[in-house]
């Protein structure tokens, strides 16, 4: 497996030269392309050294022990030989690691979507807490927020709340939150103390560039309407609501928080271009074997991926099988515990399919 390394050596000089290249340093797109493939390499091919490195000496070692030395000596040898073997077994799990395929969407931005599902209020109420612990999670992480979307009750939760997460590294981070999430809690105005079990649903999409979808005019029908507030209240006198249909797929954007049509539309834009590159993802995913998907669960969205159990001050995820008992930290959006656990059970599946595949 290892062995094969030495092409991502010689790749990694190459495009140290075209980094010094002047017909590259001036067409920013090709210099930005190559600065990220030389950076993703660059822990690969160091690590690899060190394999290499760390092999000739053990070979050195062992011959060594053919020689004539004495007991103490010899003893030196052993001790370090083992220790290098050792190492060596370490940097072939990490080389593992480095080598598990990278998904070209992790350092995309996000749009997530959170939609209250059974339980009436009460699930539209855990949506508000939901967006709050992403909220809280992408400020943690200084990444920035911009809510494109709500579709609020007025007590303080959301029917529909859609948002951007700008920051590097967002998707890497938030792309396991996407299914079912379940809660189970006491409603404050549960006066016999019973506990309601409600859901809200979670899809998190990368941002799609233009340069990926492309959409002919002629298959959207653009429509303006006056944006009202809850309950019918009008809260514009100008038609600066859009509602973007997309012919060809049937999919509706309506979009109306702002005050500008333009801006409007922008937003509802930038959310179908998302969906309709998210089409395409899961499309490309279909044409996958079951086994090369490297997905936690099935990757459906309606799969039920996590319960937030208040009584018990709980929150468990179903996929991994993982408890925690900070349910109050999480919605606060200390969220690392479960998404770093999430990240290493997915890089060890792929690692097992890696294995599985070489031999």
């Amino acid at each position: 497996m290892f062995e094969n390394l030495e092409v991502f050596q010689e790749k990694y000089k190459e495009l140290e030269k075209q980094l010094i290249d002047v017909n590259v340093i001036n067409n920013s797109e090709l210099f930005q392309k190559v600065s990220i493939e030389y950076a993703n390499l660059g822990p690969i091919v160091e690590k690899y050294k060190e394999y290499k490195s760390t092999k000739e000496n053990i070979e050195d070692l062992k011959k060594m022990l053919q020689e004539k030395l004495d007991d103490e000596m010899k003893e030196l040898v052993k001790e370090e030989l083992k220790e290098d073997e050792d190492k060596v077994s370490e940097i072939e799990e990490e080389l593992k690691i480095l080598l598990v395929p990278k998904d070209p969407n992790d350092n995309r931005n996000v749009i997530v979507e959170i939609r209250a599902g059974v339980g009436g209020d009460e699930a539209a109420l855990f949506a508000g807490v939901l967006f709050r612990q992403y909220t809280r999670y992408a400020e943690r992480n200084g990444w920035k927020v911009d809510v494109m979307s709500t579709n609020e009750i007025g007590i303080g939760g959301y029917k529909e709340v859609v948002f951007m997460i700008e920051g590097k590294g967002a998707y890497s981070k938030l792309k396991f939150e996407s299914g079912v999430h379940r809660v189970q809690r006491v409603p404050e105005t549960e006066s016999g103390g019973r506990i309601h079990t409600s859901t809200a649903t979670v899809a998190v999409l990368p941002e799609a560039e233009d340069v990926e979808v492309e959409i002919n005019p002629q298959d959207i029908q653009i429509d303006v309407f006056r944006a009202s507030g809850n309950g019918g209240q009008c809260v514009n006198t100008t038609d600066s609501a859009v509602r973007l249909t997309h012919i060809p797929t049937g999919i509706v954007i309506s979009m109306q928080d702002e005050k500008s049509q333009l801006r409007n539309k922008e937003k509802a834009m930038k959310i179908l271009k998302t969906k309709l590159y998210d089409m395409k993802i899961q499309e490309q995913n279909k044409e996958l074997s079951a086994e090369k998907k490297n997905q936690i669960g099935t990757g459906d969205r309606s799969e039920r991926i996590r319960t937030y159990n208040y009584p018990q001050g709980r929150v468990t995820d179903h996929r991994i099988g993982l408890t925690s008992h900070k349910i109050d930290a999480i919605n606060d959006g200390e969220l690392d515990e479960l998404i770093d656990a999430l990240t290493q059970y997915s890089q060890a599946k792929k690692i097992e399919n890696m294995d599985k595949e070489l031999n």
